[in-house]
C-alpha cells in the first residue's frame, strides 16, 4: 500500500470545536503512526461563513496541541495551494465538473429557486426536497442557448435514481443505501463556488489522501462521493468516521456548555496536554487501558480499528482530573508562570508567590481553582468559631482559645519565621504539655486562614504571612473566641 496520507480540512469559522480536535488529533495520530503524512488543507469557499481572523486560531490550535502537518499553506509538499479559495481561481473544479459534463455523468441545471422550491415533499414527517432531474433532459443545444444567454446556473451531479450503492467504513462496516435517497447533488454553485462535498473528492484524490477521518454526520454524504470517485475512476479512500461526542445529558456537545471548543477549555484553565490526552479517548481507549498518555505515546497506541461506534461521553469531571494530573506533573517553572496571573488576581501583598504556588500545585485540578485555595492570604474570611471543633484534633472553641492564648507569647518572642523553625518550636511545645501536634496546629490554622482547607500546614501559612501578620491574626481569633464564650 502506497504510504499514508492523512489531511485535516477545516473551515475558519470560530473557534475549533472540541470534534473539529478530535478529527485532527485521529488523522494526525493515523498517518504518523504508520510513517505516513499529515497535511493542512484551509476550505474557506463558504463566504458566508467565513470570520475574520479564524485562520489564525486553525494555526494556534495546531502549534500548541503538537498537531504540526507535514503540508500546509505555509510547507508546500507539491500537491498546493493548500487553501480551497485559491485553488477556486486556478479553475480547478469547474474543470473537474466540465469533464464529467462531457461525459454524461454531471450536468448544468438553470432551474430557479421557486421551480426548486416547488419540488418539496414530506416523507416520513420530514420535509425533503429531491431534484427530479428536470434539466437532465435538455438538448446540447438548449444548455448552450441558456449558458449564452448568462443563465445562472449550478452543475450537478446525474446519480441513478434506482439500485443501491454500499461503501465500507473502517468503524461502521458496510452501509448500504437507497440511490433514490442520493438526490443529484450540487457539484457547482451559482456563484462558480464548488461544494464542500465535490471541492473534498477533488482535493483529496490530487492531495493523495489515502485515509479520510471525518465525523459520523458525514455517513449520509458518503455515497455521494464514492459515487465521484468512481465517475472518475479514481481509488475510493479508507473512510474513517469517528462517532458523535455527547454532554453528560448524552445531548450533541454545543456551544452553549462553555466547553466546547479548544480555546474555551485553555480559557477554563486547563492545559493543552491534559485536552489532547482526553479528546484522544473519546472514542478510543489503548489495550493496556492507561489513560496518561504524552502524544508521543498517542502516536505508538494509537490503533483506529479499535474506535467505538457508541457515543463519546464528553466527562469534565474526567478532563479535570485528567488535568489535574498534568498539573501534578508539570516542571514547577511553567507551573509558576502560568499561576502566578490566577495568584496576583486574588493576592495584592507583597508575598512569596514561589512558595504558594509550590503549596498548591498538587491541589488543584484546574487554574482557577488557586483563587478558593489561597484567596485567605489576602484576608480572613468570615467564618464561625464552630470551625475550631475537630473530633479528630480533640479540640473545641474553648481548648482552641486557650491553646491559642497560651502560644501567642511564645510566638510572638520567636525570632525564626520559617517553617522548618516554626515547627520545631510548637513541636517542642506540643511535647512539654503532652499534646498531640495536631491538637496544637489545628487552632492556629484555622486562626490564620478562617477556612477548613489550606493548601499548607499552619507553620508554611506563617512563614508567608510572617510574623506581624501571623501574631495578628492569632490575636483576632483570641477576640473572636471570647466574645462568643
Amino acid at each position: 500500500m502506497s504510504k499514508v496520507r492523512t489531511r485535516f480540512a477545516p473551515s475558519p469559522t470560530g473557534r475549533m470545536h472540541v470534534g473539529n480536535l478530535r478529527t485532527a488529533l485521529y488523522a494526525y495520530l493515523i498517518a504518523k503512526h504508520a510513517g505516513g503524512e499529515f497535511l493542512l488543507r484551509i476550505e474557506d469557499t463558504d463566504q458566508e461563513r467565513y470570520v475574520d481572523g479564524a485562520v489564525d486560531i486553525i494555526y494556534r490550535t495546531m502549534q500548541k496541541t503538537g498537531l504540526i502537518h507535514d503540508e500546509g499553506p505555509d510547507k508546500d509538499g507539491g500537491c498546493g495551494p493548500y487553501i480551497q479559495s485559491e485553488r477556486q481561481a486556478s479553475g480547478i473544479y469547474l474543470k473537474y465538473a466540465k469533464q464529467l459534463v462531457e461525459e454524461g455523468k454531471a450536468y448544468y441545471c438553470f432551474c430557479t429557486k421557486e421551480r426548486l422550491e416547488g419540488l418539496s415533499r414530506t416523507v416520513g414527517g420530514k420535509e425533503i426536497n429531491v431534484y427530479d432531474k428536470h434539466c437532465l433532459s435538455l438538448t446540447p443545444e438548449e444548455v448552450q442557448s441558456n449558458l449564452d444567454k448568462g443563465m445562472p446556473y449550478v452543475i450537478r451531479q446525474n446519480n441513478p435514481d434506482t439500485g443501491t450503492t454500499t461503501f465500507h467504513d473502517e468503524i461502521y462496516g458496510d452501509i448500504t443505501v437507497d440511490n433514490a435517497e442520493l438526490d443529484d447533488m450540487i457539484l457547482i454553485k451559482s456563484d462558480g463556488y464548488p461544494t464542500y462535498n465535490f471541492a473534498n473528492v477533488i482535493d483529496d484524490h490530487l492531495m493523495g489522501i489515502t485515509h479520510v477521518v471525518r465525523g459520523n454526520e458525514y455517513l449520509s454524504s458518503t455515497p455521494k462521493y464514492n459515487r465521484l470517485y468512481e465517475a472518475f475512476g479514481w481509488e475510493v479512500p479508507v473512510y474513517v468516521h469517528c462517532p458523535l461526542i455527547t454532554d453528560e445529558e448524552h445531548k450533541k456537545l454545543s456551544k452553549r456548555s462553555g466547553h466546547s471548543s479548544y480555546e474555551d477549555l485553555i480559557d477554563a484553565g486547563f492545559v493543552s496536554e491534559a485536552v489532547v490526552n482526553f479528546v484522544a479517548l473519546l472514542g478510543w481507549s489503548p489495550d493496556d487501558n492507561v489513560e496518561i498518555m504524552s502524544l508521543e505515546e498517542l502516536v505508538h497506541k494509537f490503533d483506529y480499528t479499535k474506535m467505538s461506534k457508541s457515543p463519546a461521553v464528553f466527562d469534565y469531571t474526567k478532563l479535570k482530573w485528567m488535568n489535574g494530573e498534568y498539573i501534578k506533573a508539570m516542571d514547577f517553572e511553567k507551573f509558576y508562570d502560568t499561576a502566578l496571573p490566577y495568584m496576583k488576581d486574588v493576592i495584592t501583598k507583597d508575598l512569596d508567590f514561589r512558595k504558594i504556588a509550590a503549596m498548591v500545585k498538587t491541589r488543584i485540578e484546574i487554574f482557577p481553582d488557586i483563587k478558593d485555595h489561597i484567596d485567605f492570604f489576602e484576608k480572613v474570611p468570615e467564618y464561625d468559631v464552630s470551625m475550631y471543633t475537630h473530633k479528630k484534633m480533640k479540640t473545641d472553641a474553648a481548648s482552641s482559645l486557650a491553646l491559642l492564648e497560651d502560644v501567642l507569647p511564645i510566638l510572638a518572642k520567636c525570632s525564626d519565621y520559617s517553617n522548618d523553625s516554626l515547627f520545631a518550636l510548637l513541636s517542642d511545645y506540643a511535647a512539654k504539655k503532652e499534646y498531640k501536634t495536631g491538637f496544637v496546629m489545628w487552632p492556629i490554622r484555622t486562626a490564620l486562614s478562617g477556612k477548613q482547607m489550606t493548601p499548607g500546614g499552619a507553620t508554611e501559612l506563617m512563614e508567608i504571612l510572617g510574623k506581624d501578620e501571623s501574631i495578628k491574626r492569632i490575636e483576632d481569633a483570641i477576640e473572636k473566641l471570647s466574645n462568643t464564650q
